[in-house]
């Protein structure tokens, strides 16, 4: 009799790890990629950016900056560069950031700083000087960082912390160095947190990519070793790019992918490495996406769009993002508001949702606009295709 109850206490018990296993599985099923897990999240899920070029042209910035605020977007991103800032060691230049800063708070836009850019004198000696680079001293590189911390304590929602270290071209001519960057990004880190520590600190948006070869390493395979050199616990935000190689719902097991890295949501690998390192509680960023109508360049022709099927693919990927990815994704930054000084053989030229040369708007500008904005609980309802908002002769809501 003992034993019968044994046994059966042994049947209901592996029933109950079976049924745990059932719920688990199901729970996997509906929050993939562990949405429940977001419980502080430093943005707004969707917080609406878009990177600008406002340095130099005072009079186009103030226009850009009038057009992200009738788009219903509440951030831009500007790169604050160091060679800019501080062309000569000691010599800081504060003018165009300050005066960047003072528009965007009269429009009531935040700003996001992208830090890096180091100058040639901080650096090794280049072949191009317009590339990016590891400085040679971390100690001065912290300081750079601190300073501009410093000097716009509370006035900067966001650092990005460098851009796309998995390239070569990025990171000096050099290897893509994933331990290193995580060293470069621990000073400047450590650093704003002294100065500032309210802002919001964002790891490096990566280069989808599967070249692994002198000129690039994998973003997944860079990203993995970011995390084995404990890159989080230096940042609030992890960033990522989302260029438009391929229509948004398209994902990375598709047979209609071309490679992994070659559409939109490979975001989704990046964010299971996430997983895979216990990191489910942090909220990423989309510091670039966009989808280019460049026809002149062999190297970009094969995945360029018609301007209507650029503003079609950038409305369907924030419907993806919205539908899917809230809210461990919050901030997305499209690209771009571009720099006047573009022209046709500039490969920002083509992604960018303005005309260069004339100001005037593409269509996915007015698309953008008009389209259904989506911030936590708070909804801007899609206006009309020929809504004045669009065409500047209102005031626009913008997400709190």
């Amino acid at each position: 009799m003992r034993w019968r109850l044994a046994w059966l206490c042994l049947l209901l018990a592996l029933a109950a790890l079976a049924g745990v296993a059932v719920w688990r599985n199901q729970a996997a099923q509906r929050d993939p990629f562990h949405a429940r897990a977001i419980t502080d999240a430093p943005f707004v899920s969707l917080t609406y950016g878009v990177q600008a070029f406002l340095w130099w042209d005072e009079n186009q910035a103030g226009k850009n900056l009038d057009l992200v605020r009738l788009m219903s977007f509440s951030h831009i991103k500007q790169v604050f560069a160091w060679r800019d800032l501080e062309p000569v060691p000691g010599d800081w230049h504060w003018s165009e950031a300050d005066r960047i800063l003072d528009a965007a708070e009269r429009r009531g836009l935040q700003l996001v700083a992208r830090l890096g850019q180091v100058p040639s004198w901080a650096r090794a000696e280049s072949p191009d000087p317009e590339t990016d680079g590891p400085p040679l001293d971390l100690t001065l590189w912290a300081r750079y960082c601190e300073v501009v911390a410093q000097r716009y304590t509370g006035r900067i929602a966001a650092y990005q912390i460098w851009n796309e270290p998995n390239l070569s071209r990025e990171w000096g001519g050099e290897l893509p160095d994933p331990a290193a960057f995580v060293e470069l990004l621990a000073a400047c880190s450590k650093a704003i947190r002294r100065a500032d520590p309210q802002a919001i600190l964002i790891s490096a948006g990566l280069a989808p990519t599967g070249t692994d070869d002198a000129s690039a390493m994998p973003d997944d395979i860079y990203f993995d070793h970011m995390y084995r050199n404990n890159f989080q616990q230096h940042i609030d935000v992890v960033g990522v790019h989302a260029p438009g190689f391929a229509p948004p719902e398209i994902g990375p097991d598709d047979p209609q992918a071309l490679h992994r890295w070659f559409t939109f949501r490979r975001v989704e690998d990046l964010r299971k490495i996430m997983l895979r390192h216990d990191d489910a509680a942090r909220q990423m960023a989309i510091l670039e996406f966009g989808y280019t109508t460049d026809t002149t360049n062999a190297d970009y022709v094969w995945f360029s769009v018609s301007e209507d099927e650029q503003a079609e693919l950038i409305l369907r990927a924030y419907d993806y993002v919205i539908a899917n990815w809230r809210p461990w994704v919050g901030l997305m930054i499209l690209i771009y508001l571009p720099d006047p000084v573009w022209q046709p053989s500039d490969e920002e030229y083509w992604w960018s949702v303005i005309e260069p040369d004339t100001g005037d708007a593409r269509r996915a500008y007015i698309d953008v606009a008009n389209m259904r904005k989506v911030c936590g609980e708070f909804v801007i309802p899609a206006r009309e295709p020929d809504s004045p908002i669009a065409l500047g002769l209102a005031t626009a809501p913008v997400c709190p």
